[in-house]
Order: structure tokens, then sequence, then C-alpha cells
């Protein structure tokens, strides 16, 4: 595995309904903010408004150059239908260097 010297990333955000979930990890994809988003099925529990609570919801994996973390945390908040989305960026310290050449060849890098 090579190293990527932290040139990646993976951005994690939650969404509670499938159609929006394809719907968001689609136009990250096709605005080239992102190479792949995966959609994974999650149980959050969390505090809100002073109450603890669990909801089943969407976790979308998305993966992108460092440089676009911020684009992406951007399109994120303007398109999430939460009041505070989950946005967490989370540096991809190596992987496969010809998964790696394809994700920067997919977002522009």
């Amino acid at each position: 595995m090579g190293a990527s010297r932290a040139w990646h990333s993976m951005v994690l955000t939650t969404i509670d309904d499938r159609a929006r979930a394809v719907d968001l990890a689609r136009a990250l994809v096709s605005e080239r903010l992102a190479a792949c988003v995966q959609i994974l099925p999650v149980t959050s529990v969390y505090r809100w408004d002073g109450e603890v609570r669990s909801d089943d919801e969407l976790a979308l994996m998305i993966k992108t150059r460092s440089d676009h973390v911020e684009r992406v945390a951007q399109y994120i908040t303007a398109h999430h239908p939460y009041d505070l989305p989950e946005v967490v960026a989370l540096p991809i310290e190596g992987g496969a260097p010809a998964y790696l050449a394809w994700l920067d060849r997919e977002v522009g890098g």
C-alpha cells in the first residue's frame, strides 16, 4: 500500500432518507467534488436539545482530495436537510496507488 501523504480525505456525513442520500452522493460525484460515495445503514445515538436520541440513518463515506474538503463541506451544508449536518473529514494516510490515482483523476487532481 502506497502512502498518500494525506493528500486524500474521507468526509463523513449522515442523512435520514435513502433518496436524499443517493441524490447527495450523485451530486457530489457529478460536481467532481468526490470520486466515490458509499452509503451504509447506521444507527446514530446522540444528544440533541438536551435529550439522548437514537435514529436509523445512512452514513455517507465521501472519498475526495484533501484540497476539496472545504468545498465538500460547503456543498453538504448548503444542500443537507438537517439544521446541523455532520461533516467530519479524516485523512487517508495510505492506500492502493492505483485507487488513489483514480481518485485524483475523478476529482480533477
